[in-house]
């Protein structure tokens, strides 16, 4: 590990980027450039005194958890990401299950303002949120390892089927399964899929069954419904964008012809603002 090297090029990169660019407010009286430490801490999901020790030269080798995340909120592309895992001393993740989500997906996400939308790994991991799917689906940016990896808690959390009409849960189940199914085929060897189909073959007895059934059709057409606890029911047509690598995919969501969810998205915009307010 480079430990000035890394520091040097965190610090440069976080004062070359403007708030704007993350979708923060510029605010008034900035004394530095750029983004402030505790800015880059909450976006990267991060104490603001472990930052600080990062650009300071004196913190420990962080993990691989904390450079992807540390990619992500400083916008950096494809080569400054690997540049900052070589300079950690950490092997940059191999492209076949890329994680990384570039600044253009990032200022994409952050322009829908009026639109849930996220963007996926191959494993149903979530990696970003704008704004309206964090108020949407609950937001997953505290959340880590396989705690943001939606089939794991829709097998072992039952909590996580609450937004969801009861109903709807036995395609769901089937879903994440056959999607699953694709990913370990095409990725075949990979220690992450294989880590995570283990772990919910063992956790879960209806994911065994699913599983052994070898569907590979999505079992759900584009049509999703979720519950809000406040709202009610959004019925949402799901609109699935590959990136370059067919690694990652952006979700957009948008409201089902015929139904009210376009006024219920509405109020949850505001009722989202009011949320924020209360917080500050």
């Amino acid at each position: 590990m480079n430990r000035a090297e890394l520091a040097d090029f965190l610090r440069r990169r976080r004062e070359g980027l403007q708030p704007a660019a993350v979708g923060l407010p510029p605010g008034v009286r900035r004394r530095t450039p750029g983004l402030r430490r505790d800015e880059v801490a909450l976006l990267a999901g991060m104490s603001t005194d472990y930052y600080t020790r990062l650009e300071q030269a004196r913190g420990p080798r962080p993990s691989v958890q904390v450079l992807a995340a540390l990619a992500r909120a400083l916008r950096f592309t494809d080569t400054e990401r690997d540049h900052l895992y070589h300079l950690a001393g950490q092997q940059p993740p191999a492209r076949g299950g890329d994680t990384h989500v570039g600044p253009g997906i990032m200022h994409v996400l952050a322009k829908l303002d009026d639109t849930p939308a996220c963007v996926i790994s191959d494993l149903g991991e979530v990696l970003v949120q704008n704004r309206m799917h964090a108020l949407l689906s609950g937001d997953f940016s505290q959340r880590r390892g396989l705690d943001r990896c939606v089939p794991w808690l829709w097998f072992t959390d039952p909590s996580t089927r609450d937004r969801f009409p009861a109903e709807d849960a036995e395609a769901m189940s089937h879903k994440h399964v056959a999607d699953l199914r694709v990913t370990a085929a095409r990725r075949a060897g990979d220690s992450d899929v294989t880590e995570l189909v283990a772990r919910l073959r063992e956790t879960s007895a209806e994911f065994r069954r699913i599983w052994d059934e070898h569907e590979v059709g999505t079992g759900l057409g584009l049509t999703k419904r979720m519950i809000h606890p406040q709202i009610g029911m959004f019925e949402l047509v799901c609109e699935p964008l590959l990136t370059p690598s067919a690694t990652r995919q952006v979700l957009v969501y948008y409201p089902a012809p015929g139904t009210d969810t376009q006024d219920k998205l509405d109020l949850l915009r505001v009722i989202g603002t009011q949320t924020l307010s209360d917080r500050t």
